[in-house]
């Protein structure tokens, strides 16, 4: 059995589906041509300082889990040219539109990953990262299903180790029920602390927030959003 392989099997399953519609035969060749550029390799141990990950010079390193179509990370890469930027999503179609922006504008701060979040986690060395990412992640509703939700105690014990002290975990979602489940999660780490300075911050959007299309849909279907920061200690 190859490494990529055992990667496979050894997801944790935190994501669903991995194909959508077919992709367009452009948005294949984009695809193979990007991806391979742009892909970690998790075969060979990671540099201990992050920024030998990118052909620019950069002041550091944040990572974006699930990205969706990319629309958050291309602009946050955009709007901080001095950044770095490792996006993971495994849904193959929200890789290809991402790599087609990507083709369009080629950006040599982003590094990106088709498989499980996790894997990258525990590849980065430690306190590499000065943030962390998550918005409008699957909710995975019924009950059966929450130990696939990412936010866990376990998944926090990661996080914890790659953030610097001070490194900041944002998370966003409409889902009454994740929102609660993770500030219960979050507000028991003993890495993490709630910003919140007063009963509106966890309904303003942060500053500079471009907006997702997940957003724009909870929006459509009258659910309110929640961003919530945590700080590691």
């Amino acid at each position: 059995m190859t490494d990529e392989h055992r990667r496979k099997r050894a997801t944790e399953g935190f994501f669903g589906r991995r194909h959508g519609k077919p992709l367009r035969p452009s948005q294949r060749a984009t695809r193979e041509d990007l991806l391979p550029q742009l892909r970690l390799d998790l075969t060979s141990p990671a540099p201990a300082d992050l920024r030998r990950l990118f052909d620019i010079p950069i002041e550091g390193v944040r990572l974006e889990i699930g990205f969706g179509g990319g629309e958050h990370l291309l602009y946050e890469a955009r709007r901080f040219p001095n950044m770095g930027f490792i996006g993971v999503e495994p849904f193959v179609n929200g890789m290809a539109k991402l790599l087609a922006a990507v083709k369009l504008e080629p950006l040599s701060s982003l590094r990106v990953y088709d498989e499980d979040a996790t894997q990258v986690l525990d590849w980065l060395p430690p306190a590499s990262l000065g943030g962390i990412d998550l918005f409008y992640p699957d909710p995975w509703p019924k009950k059966r299903h929450w130990k696939r939700r990412f936010v866990s105690d376990k998944n926090l014990d990661r996080f914890a180790r790659v953030l610097k002290p001070g490194g900041r975990f944002r998370f966003a979602s409409d889902i009454e029920s994740y929102i609660n489940w993770t500030l219960l999660h979050c507000r028991r780490h003993e890495a993490f602390e709630w910003q919140a300075s007063s009963p509106a911050d966890w309904h303003t959007p942060y500053e500079g927030w471009p907006g997702t299309r997940y957003e724009a849909k909870a929006i459509r279907e009258g659910r309110r959003a929640a961003y919530l920061t945590f700080i590691r200690l």
